[in-house]
């Protein structure tokens, strides 16, 4: 803890520059993660209290708004019902740095950040996170406003709008025009914007024709401005790039020492998680207004993002696969993006 409590300033630092921005909306609230919540159970070991044998534990998880918390929306409607073994107090924030806080602080057990993240903290601390699931895949789209784009190759001489600059967008999107034979800069301009919801405006407004973005915001845009279309969707282009593995973005870390102490708890936890995305993937409109009670996404928004935000439960060795293949990406594309090295395997919490 004393480790990851020196790397809050650090961590802070490097939020702020971008590097670990993605795909999570700003927002003006910013949630109480930072101070202690006692538990209803006296853990021990085991996750136990004492003198009685418990099969789950209090576990206090933090998720983004967006595609990185869709997943969970089925879990929070169960626990608040009642209906999980683990007792569960969510956190839903609006930026990485937010959830990151909670870690940093040991006021989360587990939290969903962003795949290179989970590495860089990984790598800072000696191991005090683990990574236990990828929840998201790519949720990158280019939008186009002029018809002229329908290819990866119709975008050389273009000028991209995008966002993410200095994070998996920006390596992402270099990667996948350089497997095209473009140089980024040279074949293809790239002008950045700071928020998603800057270059969201500017399209809607028509101010900006070819546009990078992630879901929810690709369904905003789309359902304000007709003229707008989903031109490329770059997971499918990351993946004809590199045969055999996906786009990752979203994953879900836990602290290694609340693992170590109930480790039944993360086994039921990695359960309910994929119970919750297979409820939200089969049942879009309910799982909508679930994630506009929970603060993760309008409605409205949510019934189009859905379908297309890769919302996934990837655990054990496919997970490992995943991930490593594509930290290795971001590897040879910024080393401190990863926190300057590929983490080992220890990483990985494996059954």
């Amino acid at each position: 803890m004393k480790q990851l409590k020196a790397l809050a300033a650090l961590i802070t630092a490097l939020a702020i520059a971008g590097l670990f921005s993605g795909c999570a909306g700003s927002s003006d609230a910013t949630p109480d993660i930072t101070a202690e919540s006692e538990s209803p159970y006296e853990q021990g070991e085991d996750g136990a209290a004492e003198g009685e044998v418990l099969t789950g534990a209090y576990i206090r998880v933090g998720t983004l708004r967006g595609p990185t918390g869709m997943g969970m929306a089925s879990l929070m409607d169960r626990a608040e019902e009642g209906f999980t073994d683990n007792l569960y107090a969510f956190t839903v924030a609006g930026a990485p740095e937010e959830i990151t806080a909670g870690l940093i602080s040991g006021s989360l057990d587990i939290a969903a950040i962003p795949a290179n993240l989970a590495s860089v903290l990984y790598n800072r601390t000696d191991g005090e996170v683990m990574m236990i699931a990828v929840n998201t895949l790519g949720v990158l789209f280019v939008l186009d406003s002029t018809g002229e784009i329908s290819s990866i190759e119709d975008l050389r001489g273009k000028t991209i709008n995008a966002t993410g600059q200095g994070a998996i967008p920006e390596y992402a999107l270099e990667h996948i025009l350089r497997g095209n034979g473009m140089e980024p800069g040279i074949d293809v301009e790239i002008v950045y914007k700071t928020e998603h919801s800057e270059l969201a405006a500017l399209m809607v407004s028509g101010d900006a024709s070819i546009g990078m973005l992630p879901q929810p915001f690709v369904t905003t845009v789309t359902m304000q401005n007709s003229d707008i279309s989903i031109a490329l969707d770059l997971t499918a282009e990351w993946e004809a790039v590199n045969p055999g593995f996906g786009l990752v973005q979203g994953s879900i870390v836990v602290r290694t020492e609340f693992l170590e102490r109930n480790p039944d708890a993360v086994e039921l936890f990695l359960r309910d998680h994929a119970e919750s995305v297979a409820y939200v993937n089969s049942n879009p409109e309910e799982a909508a207004q679930l994630m506009e009670r929970f603060d993760i996404i309008p409605a409205a928004v949510a019934l189009g993002a859905i379908p297309n935000s890769s919302i996934v439960h990837i655990d054990g060795v496919q997970m490992r696969l995943l991930v490593d293949a594509f930290l290795q990406v971001m590897y040879e594309a910024n080393p401190q993006s990863v926190g300057g090295s590929t983490p080992d395997e220890k990483f990985f919490f494996i059954r």
